[in-house]
């Protein structure tokens, strides 16, 4: 549990699902932050959020928690539109901001960060990269066990037709890649340690939404190496990631939304049979990624760390996704 004596004290814009679930309580379990207020359109709704999370303050607007001194970072859920607008106003109100990801809806937005004070710490929520798994795969990666790392494979998928749900709506940035395919996009960029240099994608869209439903893409690493994914609102429930070398095969069972505070596991293979004849497992202790995450941001607010990954990154992970859907427009690769 956080210290509170020192912890940095942090502000919810509004009662997101992903905040009440996920976030909120992995603050509640970090070593640095404590949730201290939580802000909705609706006063009762926020007052009702706080009161079942333990939080003190409870604002009915985000412009009054925005406005309180005694926060010091601010977690955003907000719909991707209002990622940007509200971020602005967060740190124009002098406060550090953790933004769920996408930060933007596209590049040319997201670089609207870029030109916000630098005293006040801006990142993107992938939380994945703040996971021990993650961190252990990438150690087992650069150890050199795998080999050298030539493919990285993934798929993430979840059903969803509800026409009333914000992931289906493309105005404010509903759809699959902006959702869940960057994920995979940042698996790439984080085990191979690299930029893409090209990629080519093909999207298929609902009739009525019009937002991508059924995404996959190539991103190519260059020297050999290349990621190919495929996500989609609306298959089966699954998620894996592969990272396939020359010597053995590394595969992470729940690499996006692994279980909050409980073990998780990695396969590693060597090839030698098509049923994992030698394959071994490594069981990741208990974590909860957004607690890591929180710590992360809180340890560099406090000056103890650099930020990993700040604002650029997210204007980077904007461009990728900027040139998969342009990708669509021209049925052919194009160039980063």
């Amino acid at each position: 549990m956080a210290d509170h004596r020192q912890s940095i004290r942090w502000g919810i814009l509004s009662t997101a699902k992903i905040g009440m679930e996920k976030v909120i309580p992995g603050i509640g379990r970090s070593t640095t932050g404590k949730a201290m207020a939580i802000a909705s359109r609706s006063e009762d709704n926020a007052r009702a959020a706080a009161d079942a999370l333990g939080i003190e303050k409870a604002y009915g607007s985000y412009e009054a928690l925005l406005a309180d001194p005694d926060i010091d970072a601010i977690y955003n859920p907000l719909p991707n539109h209002l990622h940007v607008p509200l971020t602005v106003q967060a740190v124009e109100a002098g406060k550090h901001v953790l933004c769920e990801k996408p930060i933007a809806l596209n590049a040319e937005e997201a670089r609207l960060l870029l030109k916000l004070p630098k005293d006040k710490l801006v990142a993107e929520g992938f939380m994945v990269r703040a996971h021990p798994q993650w961190i252990k795969a990438r150690e087992i990666l650069r150890s050199g066990e795998l080999g050298e790392l030539r493919a990285i494979q993934s798929f993430f998928s979840y059903f969803n037709a509800d026409p009333a749900n914000i992931r289906n709506n493309p105005e404010i940035g509903g759809g699959a890649l902006l959702d869940i395919g960057c994920y995979p996009m940042v698996a790439g960029r984080y085990f191979f340690e690299a930029e893409p240099q090209r990629l080519v994608s093909m999207i298929d869209r609902d009739p009525t939404f019009k937002t991508d439903t059924l995404s996959s893409a190539l991103l190519d690493f260059g020297g050999g190496r290349r990621l190919d994914f495929t996500v989609s609102t609306q298959l089966t429930p699954y998620q894996r990631l592969h990272l396939c070398g020359t010597k053995k095969r590394l595969e992470i069972l729940i690499p996006y939304n692994a279980p909050q505070a409980e073990a998780t596991t990695l396969r590693i293979d060597d090839g030698s049979g098509f049923v994992e004849v030698n394959a071994r497992s490594e069981t990741v202790a208990p974590s909860d990624q957004y607690a890591e995450l929180v710590d992360v941001f809180g340890q560099a607010i406090r000056g103890e760390i650099d930020l990993p990954y700040g604002s650029a990154d997210a204007v980077q992970n904007m461009a990728i996704l900027d040139a998969m859907f342009e990708s669509e427009k021209t049925n052919g690769w194009v160039g980063l």
